[in-house]
């Protein structure tokens, strides 16, 4: 087989020369392993159906707290099923423990024989690929309970068990998780409400610290400082106005006082008698220097003869009346003297008046600069005092949307644990119970068979090809050129006598390179 390159009559000779060394253990290996079977004890395997049925309430309506996937829910299940809380109470209910029998073991070998598989079916794969996100469906419409075990009453018995501890985990699992989650939105709700009433004190109390100085204030704190600066501008024209009226009214009063009073100086006679004798000085100067023409001789004497004729009246006046009525003129002249003149009055309250207008108007301009340095610090904090309000600000409407969201939210839960409660949600019902296994599940007689036909199969192929490559025989043409690497001249075939078929083409295959009885076959073949 090595020295040339096989065909496929190659092939076919190789087939009908070790056909039995193929066949005979490929005819004994089935048998062999179907008997193998029966060394293995046997194991019952049963199995229970449980349905899932979606929610009952449309899914726009009411959606479901529970968003986990069904395949990984039920893999959760049988996860909380298997543990030694839930198994340990089934073992004793049952009566599968025995005494000294080590629970754990016992345990750890329902772990190993429990299976949970999904029922998956075409129309469910349909429903998925239409399903839109968000929602519930599933493309598992249940699930089935497997257990094996060495009895089949046993297997059927604690395959119930496990069925119905998943779907009492199922229900009491749904019923937490929508509790759960409806007592934290409500805890969050409490929470949100706590920090946004302390954040409506702070913004309460942050609009009254800075009254006048919110953002919307600025504009209205800028029309009222150009206000008061206007104001405070025509009070001091009006200030400044009224203390010039004020000094002129004053000199206006010291001219007339001054007057009023020399006025009532000429009345007196020993004042009159002190002129007269001071114009009489100056009289008598003026003539040492000037003629009795001079003017101012002229004046000086009409001065002293008024002054004289002044003099003359009051000495008359007084000598006709008497003591009496001489003390009660006296009275009345005094009081006469000691009161002032109309207009010196009316100066006088003028000059009240402008008091009291310069101190109004200095009390106003006070006030207007402590208003104007009062919305001038408003205006210059309003960029600060606008960040701080627009954090709080945004800090309060964020709570306040959070808050109402957790609202929604809540109310959305409180929907749902009431739909759970009613169980009108997604709920898992036993379809079939656990069957009672008619036939072994292990070991499977037929696949032990089959399994044995493959080997022994495989066993005689190789032992075949082992066997032909061994094989150094020369049986053809080809193979004597490959040996001898020489050119054949003349080849003569094997003559033997054999029986002549029936013409029906038997045995074609077995007999297609023997040659037939009473010939002889001679190939020549030309040197090179």
């Amino acid at each position: 087989m090595a020295d040339r390159e096989l065909t496929m009559d190659d092939y076919l000779a190789m087939l009908r020369r070790r056909m039995k060394v193929i066949l005979i253990p490929t005819l004994l290996a089935p048998l062999a392993g179907f008997m193998v079977s029966y060394v293995f004890a046997p194991k019952y395997t049963a199995q229970s159906l449980v349905l899932v049925e979606g929610q009952k309430v449309p899914e726009g309506i009411v959606q479901s707290v529970i968003t986990e996937d069904l395949t990984e829910r039920i893999a959760t299940l049988q996860q909380q099923v298997l543990t030694q809380r839930e198994l340990q109470p089934m073992l004793e209910h049952i009566g599968l423990t025995k005494p000294g029998q080590d629970v754990d073991a016992v345990i750890d070998g329902i772990r190993g024989n429990m299976t949970v598989e999904p029922v998956v079916t075409d129309l469910s794969q349909i429903g998925t690929a239409k399903k839109k996100p968000g929602t519930q469906s599933s493309p598992v419409p249940g699930f089935t309970v497997n257990y094996t075990a060495t009895s089949a009453r046993e297997a059927q018995q604690i395959c119930n068990e496990l069925t119905s501890l998943m779907l009492t985990e199922n229900y009491s699992s749904r019923q937490d998780v929508a509790k759960g989650t409806t007592d934290f939105l409500s805890k969050q709700v409490d929470d949100t409400k706590r920090n946004l009433d302390e954040l409506d004190s702070k913004l309460a109390a942050f609009k009254k610290q800075y009254t006048g100085q919110l953002p919307g204030d600025e504009e209205n704190n800028l029309k009222i400082l150009t206000a008061l600066n206007a104001q405070l501008e025509a009070n001091t024209q009006t200030l400044s106005r009224a203390q010039q009226d004020k000094t002129y009214t004053e000199s206006q009063l010291t001219q007339l006082l001054s007057a009023w009073k020399t006025a009532q100086s000429t009345n007196n006679p020993q004042t009159l008698q002190q002129q007269l004798s001071v114009l009489q000085s100056q009289l008598i100067d003026l003539q040492a220097r000037y003629t009795d023409d001079h003017p101012d001789v002229i004046k000086a004497k009409a001065d002293i003869a008024a002054i004289k004729k002044r003099l003359a009246e009051i000495n008359s006046s007084s000598g006709a009346d008497s003591d009496a009525d001489t003390a009660s003129k006296d009275k009345d002249k005094d009081k006469q003297q000691g009161t002032e003149p109309l207009e010196i009055r009316q100066l006088r309250l003028q000059l009240h008046q402008y008091d009291d207008l310069i101190s109004q108007a200095t009390k106003a301009q006070k006030n207007l600069e402590q208003e104007i340095a009062l919305y001038q610090g408003r205006v210059s904090l309003s960029p600060v005092v606008e960040e701080q309000y627009k954090q709080l600000a945004r800090d309060y409407d964020n709570t306040q949307k959070v808050y109402q969201d957790l609202l929604a939210d809540k109310s959305k839960s409180d929907i749902a644990l009431h739909m759970e409660q009613a169980q009108q949600g997604e709920q898992m019902k036993l379809l079939n119970p656990a069957n009672l296994p008619d036939s072994p599940s292990f070991p499977n007689r037929i696949l032990f068979a089959a399994g044995g036909l493959g080997a022994g199969l495989a066993v005689g192929a190789t032992l075949a090809l082992w066997l032909e490559l061994r094989d150094k025989s020369i049986r053809t043409q080809a193979d004597a050129e490959a040996a001898l690497d020489l050119p054949m001249l003349v080849a003569v075939p094997w003559v033997v006598e054999v029986a002549n078929g029936s013409g029906n083409g038997k045995g074609h295959f077995w007999n297609r390179n023997k040659p037939r009885a009473g010939k002889e076959t001679i190939k020549e073949t030309a040197r090179p």
